[in-house]
């Protein structure tokens, strides 16, 4: 069993930053990939960045390229979204995940096991 325990959400305004946090506890060494998704209101789940525990590549949507940075604390078995230039529409509850999956399939929720409580995330102007 894994534990993963999200902090860091909040309210920011457009153009500002912050970092969530996602710590990772329990039976967590065939974990080789974890990633951060969000929900918003009306909106499909989607994949926003992931991470290999293992050699630390990161990979991203396609909308958060430039502005997002996913990294890993491998010894705290912690992952980390930074955000930054966050706009309007980032606004959404992130989730954090973590599994044994392949990156062929790493964008796709239903490859990830363990889930986080989600953390809200609200951008106003």
């Amino acid at each position: 069993q894994v534990q993963l325990v999200e902090s860091g959400g909040g309210s920011v305004q457009a153009g500002g930053s912050l970092r969530l946090s996602c710590a990772a506890s329990g039976h967590t060494s065939s974990v080789n990939y974890m990633a951060w998704f969000r929900k918003a209101p009306g909106k499909e789940r989607e994949a926003v960045a992931v991470i290999s525990t293992r050699s630390g590549r990161s990979y991203y949507a396609d909308f958060v390229k430039g502005r997002f940075t996913i990294s890993r604390d491998k010894a705290n078995s912690t992952v980390y979204l930074e955000m930054n230039i966050l706009k309007l529409e980032d606004s959404a509850l992130y989730y954090c995940g973590a599994g044994e999956t392949t990156l062929s399939v790493a964008f796709r929720a239903n490859s990830y096991t363990y889930w986080g409580q989600g953390t809200q995330v609200t951008v106003s102007s």
